[in-house]
């Protein structure tokens, strides 16, 4: 288990941030994720399908998507190191997801499956802080995302993300930058020249 401690130690500075547990609660959270290590490109939850799954993502990216009417996959949104990663809705109603999730890099994550955390709320009173804490931020990045389409310029976009998760512009494919931006790659690399020159 001494190797596998990093990951959890991961886990429980993330969960310390919602909600303070005991050592005993903690153990037994913890004893509900499952390592796992998954390759580039995988498919994690596939659309139509009924979610699973919740996962709390230690090493790599994730990117969750959708596919439109010109059956073009739209990104919603990208998760890195320190998140939580689910189709979320399916996940907490057990119906059919409308959307996908993929590794974009090879991921190390903690997978909790939908009996365990149901089973985790009955035995821990404080996992309904942190269950409202993970749909609040889901909510919040959400509205975000929402606005900025509405309000922003497809520039304005391009620098707040790069403020914001400049890191992954070296890790994730342009073309899914792009499409979490809504706006093209040909647009997408006009907009990154334009900025080198000014």
């Amino acid at each position: 288990m001494s190797n596998f401690r990093p990951m959890y130690n991961a886990l429980q500075k993330v969960i310390k941030k919602f909600v303070d547990l005991d050592d005993s609660e903690w153990q037994h959270l913890q004893s509900q994720f499952k390592i796992v290590n998954v390759p580039t490109r995988q498919k994690l939850t596939e659309i139509g399908t009924t979610e699973k799954s919740l996962y709390f993502v230690v090493k790599g990216v994730i990117r969750l998507y959708c596919i439109n009417a010109k059956s073009e996959e739209i990104t919603i949104f990208l998760f890195s190191e320190n998140t939580f990663v689910s189709c979320y809705q399916s996940f907490l109603t057990q119906e059919l997801s409308e959307q996908a999730l993929e590794t974009v890099e090879d991921c190390t994550l903690l997978r909790i499956d939908y009996q365990s955390f149901h089973r985790l709320h009955v035995d821990l009173a404080k996992m309904n802080q942190l269950t409202r804490a993970i749909a609040d931020q889901r909510f919040i990045n959400s509205q975000k995302i929402f606005m900025g389409h509405i309000t922003r310029t497809a520039e304005e976009r391009y620098l707040d993300f790069e403020k914001h998760y400049g890191n992954l512009l070296l890790r994730v494919p342009l073309n899914i930058i792009a499409s979490f931006l809504g706006i093209t790659p040909v647009s997408l690399s006009r907009i990154r020249q334009r900025l080198s020159k000014k």
